[in-house]
């Protein structure tokens, strides 16, 4: 075993939750994601107790040997995603990792930041982060069954401070301190999500564009809107709201569909709730970060920067295996039939 200890502290700076991580032993990524691979159940301990957050601070040999990535991503669960097999544009994987997606402004992925929120500043001349004066509020492809643990996410090349942030909220925390009547309204209900690109967004709803059909691997997907972790057995609220709902039958299965029904109010109520700034943590990040959530009790969020004058580039593994018990024996519901059985 490598000598030294891998530690944490918690909270993060500025929020509730999360802890940053830190190895008493040899310097750098390498030796770090040795430890961590020596002692395998220590990470997902520490991100268990910190409630679904870790950030990692000080690994910039990641950018030049990406396999270490990898190889730490292996310690939260059985199953690193392999980005070939899974139906993703192989134009946002990595060239030579295919478990890592590539998220970035620059040739060839070329993806856009988000919008920046209106007005762009709160009434207190804050960052928004509570919905809906903030928007792009998922959890990681919870249009999946059965849904991803871990995602881990780690900044090659980061923007300036002050913008590019990533925000995350704290589902146990928000359920915890839920009012009596929407606790009860959520308790037993269901969630439907959507695969972004089928066209059943609320923006389209409200542009009045009916969805077109699409296949049984790109069908929407139930998920408990109250989540019972598998590890802690903490309970969490666990939804999203304008891009990755099905706002067309949904979003909540039994109530009044459409984005101006019973489960559009009721959306935007939990919605607001969970992001309150007492539940978020807005992280600022560094070149060599790594941040490392559990997609089964967080929502989290990007924001806006100058997509014309600064360069962005960041990977990310996604991590499968234990989704809890209502998920014991279902195929992937996001994998063509034909394609399983190859």
């Amino acid at each position: 075993m490598s000598a030294g200890r891998i530690e944490a502290t918690g909270p993060l700076p500025g929020a509730s939750f999360g802890a940053t991580v830190r190895w008493t032993g040899e310097a750098g990524a390498p030796s770090f994601v040795a430890a961590a691979r020596d002692e395998p159940g220590r990470l997902p301990e520490l991100l268990a107790q910190a409630k679904g957050l870790l950030l990692v601070r000080g690994l910039p040999e990641i950018a030049g040997r990406p396999e270490l990535l990898i190889g730490l991503s292996g310690v939260f669960g059985p199953e690193v995603e392999d980005y070939r097999h899974t139906l993703t544009d192989l134009r946002s994987v990595h060239p030579g990792q295919p478990q890592i997606l590539v998220i970035s402004n620059l040739p060839p992925y070329g993806k856009a930041p988000p919008k920046r929120p209106e007005p762009p500043l709160t009434a207190a001349g804050g960052l928004p982060v509570q919905y809906p004066h903030r928007r792009g509020w998922h959890t990681d492809q919870s249009y999946r069954r059965p849904p991803p643990d871990i995602s881990l996410f780690y900044a090659v090349t980061p923007v300036a401070p002050d913008r590019g942030q990533t925000l995350f909220a704290n589902g146990i925390l928000a359920y915890e301190a839920l009012p009596a009547e929407l606790r009860r309204r959520v308790e037993g209900l269901e969630g439907l999500h959507a695969q972004p690109g089928t066209g059943r967004s609320r923006e389209a709803a409200l542009g009045g564009r009916l969805p077109g059909p699409f296949a049984a691997h790109q069908r929407s997907q139930r998920q408990p809107v109250v989540r019972s972790h598998p590890v802690t057995g903490e309970r969490a609220l666990y939804l999203c709201e304008w891009g990755q709902m099905d706002w067309h039958e949904g979003p909540f299965v039994g109530l009044e569909p459409g984005p101006r029904g019973e489960g559009a109010a009721l959306l935007d109520a939990l919605m607001a709730h969970l992001t309150q700034p007492a539940f978020v943590y807005v992280h600022e990040w560094q070149q060599g970060d790594l941040l490392v959530w559990d997609n089964r009790c967080l929502v989290h969020s990007a924001t806006w920067y100058d997509g014309e004058s600064e360069q962005r580039l960041m990977w990310r593994t996604t991590v499968h295996g234990n989704p809890g018990t209502a998920y014991d024996g279902e195929a992937k519901s996001w994998i063509p039939r034909e394609a399983a059985a190859d």
